[in-house]
């Protein structure tokens, strides 16, 4: 690492942790509390009340320092503008439904059609000024690339569910103290160590954000005295498929995200299942992390072993760019 990303890293780090101490009580007053449904896990209602909108301290922490990096290393702008426009809309969903009590916050339609406009933003912006982002690296082909006018009409196109359905593969995986911070934070060193090897130039994104995501941890951790909300987990999954578009590997998303993926099964299947079925269940609970809390399962063992299995993945993801 060199001394600049390190700088990125404890600057980042250092401006979420010291927003806890300032932005957690301004929630806290404002009574940005967090919501637990009664037929949710029992053990959660105890956190009801607890601050969310969290996801600001992450967002400031990753700005700040980035504003000082895209001016030498435009290639981040667009890893920026995904994570801010993305946390944008979460911000709105939660503040509809945190500070003016719309329990629903926006409605579906609402916020996929914000996520739509921003997706084909990116797209744009990779179509006129990044088209070789535009190409797809095969996994496990020792770097082989597709390219050529098809390949980039078929990836834009792609890229509305590739994008889409990872954003809100974070945002379900935000459903335990520190799991989404924890799992994305791994997923930062891949991206970090990838870019480092192979020249990509979003080393500076990477570090940024996991030094941001450490220090929203230090209040994030179990228990938890701040959730991030849809602003932060929304943000993470706008910076985590940036990332993956500007390397060209949105197929190894598959890979190093499958946390992300397996989360958003979870619940597809459950909810199909329980219509077709007329109320029966596959799991105890979706997004799978609470069928395995209903399993006797603890937060803290959840959120290590779901990090351990994203490690792994991780590696495997770099055997599969090598």
């Amino acid at each position: 690492m060199t001394t600049g990303n390190a700088i990125l890293l404890f600057v980042s780090f250092g401006i979420s942790a010291a927003l806890g101490p300032l932005l957690i009580p301004v929630l806290t007053r404002l009574k940005v509390g967090q919501t637990e449904r009664k037929e949710g896990v029992a053990s959660h209602l105890k956190k009801a009340g607890t601050p969310t909108m969290g996801g600001i301290m992450i967002l400031i922490a990753f700005l700040i320092p980035m504003l000082f990096q895209i001016r030498t290393q435009p290639r981040l702008l667009p890893i920026l503008v995904m994570t801010l426009g993305f946390g944008l809309i979460g911000f709105l969903d939660d503040y509809l439904k945190v500070v003016l009590r719309r329990s629903d916050g926006l409605m579906p339609k609402q916020k996929m059609a914000f996520q739509i406009a921003l997706t084909a933003v990116f797209v744009v912006y990779l179509w006129l000024r990044e088209p070789a982002c535009l190409d797809v690296m095969l996994p496990f082909t020792g770097g082989r690339v597709l390219t050529g006018t098809a390949v980039h009409v078929i990836a834009a196109l792609a890229a509305f569910i590739v994008i889409i359905g990872t954003v809100n593969g974070v945002n379900f995986t935000d459903g335990l103290d520190g799991l989404a911070a924890s799992v994305t934070s791994v997923v930062c060193i891949f991206f970090f160590v990838v870019s480092v090897v192979y020249g990509e130039g979003i080393e500076g994104a990477a570090a940024a954000m996991f030094g941001a995501l450490l220090g929203f941890l230090v209040h994030n951790a179990n228990p938890a005295r701040v959730f991030m909300g849809d602003t932060g987990s929304l943000a993470l999954g706008g910076f985590v498929a940036a990332s993956a578009y500007m390397m060209r590997m949105p197929l190894f998303i598959v890979i190093f995200g499958l946390i992300y993926l397996v989360e958003v099964l979870s619940v597809i299947i459950q909810v199909t299942y329980f219509k077709k079925t007329g109320g029966k269940r596959i799991f105890k609970m979706a997004p799978i992390h609470h069928h395995f809390e209903l399993c006797g399962w603890s937060e803290t063992r959840i959120v290590t072993i779901f990090s351990i299995i994203t490690i792994l993945l991780c590696v495997l993801a770099s055997l599969a760019r090598a």
